[in-house]
């Protein structure tokens, strides 16, 4: 069965929490990965990050955050790291908390993503109301957020920006995490944004279509970009990107086939999370603790917050898939 869903999904595992994403603190740490390519690491992990991109004409900005004041602070930051104008801001998926920035930024900057990406930018109340499940007491914030503005261009496959003596390449591999997944690769880096499609560690932030789709759609990435070497997820550290497309496929491979074996075996869902493997029941991957060490953060605050917000995620993603399996 190839059981897909137009949206996210509102259903969720009893007790869920999503992972922390309030703006509340949130500030970004520059990172230069290579002359003129800077990420923008949130300081308070899994909260979002963001990239700006420069070259000698233009800068880019990968994601505006969730809400226009988080907007406005990333743009001073771009101010002060390349003396280019922005002139573009690519959204890598169209989730609020990547894109409810976007109205902040002026007019002639152009906003760039993924045709599906647009057209899934039409509810902003619904929009509004599965972010504020992430919002942990914070949702009077989301009131900033008064007009969603959308992309001005959109791709369908691929495209390039030359800013400059600074080409940036945008992909589309399939459905993902969501139907519009937008990578943002930056040859003189050998690194790319990789918003809610690829993260540290085997994570997987599995809202939309299973397990299936989002595996050939990773396939696809890691043989299109084999040059590849580091990956900036939307939330979560810097890391090999060899090692996490291969974490995320034993994932995604191991969830279908243990979800697809309890469905064939009739069992319910609750006994279907038992029945799955909980990769992180003895803690954090290596992959990902080596990134957590980065953080300022102190570690015993890093480590359980990141645990707590992954478990939840792999919960989420056995009931997608579940419902994937059973229509």
């Amino acid at each position: 069965m190839n059981v897909t869903f137009d949206r996210e999904i509102a259903e969720r595992p009893p007790g869920f929490q999503g992972p922390n994403l309030t703006p509340a603190g949130l500030d970004f740490v520059p990172r230069e990965l290579a002359p003129g390519v800077h990420a923008l690491m949130a300081n308070l992990p899994p909260k979002d990050n963001s990239g700006v991109i420069a070259g000698t004409d233009a800068a880019l900005v990968i994601d505006s955050g969730i809400t226009p004041g988080i907007a406005r602070k990333i743009q001073r930051l771009a101010a002060g790291l390349t003396p280019a104008p922005v002139r573009y801001l690519v959204n890598t998926t169209y989730h609020g908390d990547h894109t409810f920035g976007n109205a902040a930024f002026p007019a002639d900057v152009t906003i760039v993503s993924h045709r599906a990406n647009r057209d899934a930018m039409t509810d902003l109340g619904r929009e509004k109301a599965m972010r504020a499940e992430s919002m942990y007491g914070d949702d009077a914030l989301l009131d900033e957020v008064t007009t969603w503005r959308g992309p001005d261009l959109v791709f369908d496959s691929s495209c390039e920006i030359d800013l400059g003596g600074q080409v940036v390449g945008l992909h589309w591999f399939g459905q993902g995490n969501g139907p519009g997944d937008t990578v943002v690769h930056v040859p003189s880096a050998r690194a790319a944004w990789t918003g809610n499609f690829v993260a540290i560690g085997g994570i997987a932030m599995l809202l939309q279509g299973g397990p299936g789709p989002y595996l050939a759609a990773v396939r696809r990435m890691r043989d299109a970009l084999p040059g590849l070497e580091r990956i900036v997820p939307g939330h979560g550290p810097v890391g090999s990107a060899p090692v996490a497309l291969a974490e995320l496929i034993t994932y995604l491979e191991r969830l279908e086939s243990e979800v697809a074996e309890a469905v064939r075996a009739g069992l319910t869902l609750e006994e279907t999370y038992a029945a799955c493997t909980d990769p992180f029941e003895r803690g954090l991957p290596g992959s990902l603790l080596d990134g957590l060490a980065a953080y300022e953060l102190p570690q015993e605050i890093a480590r359980p917050r990141f645990l707590h917000a992954v478990r939840e995620l792999h919960r989420l993603n056995v009931l997608v898939t579940y419902r994937v399996h059973t229509g």
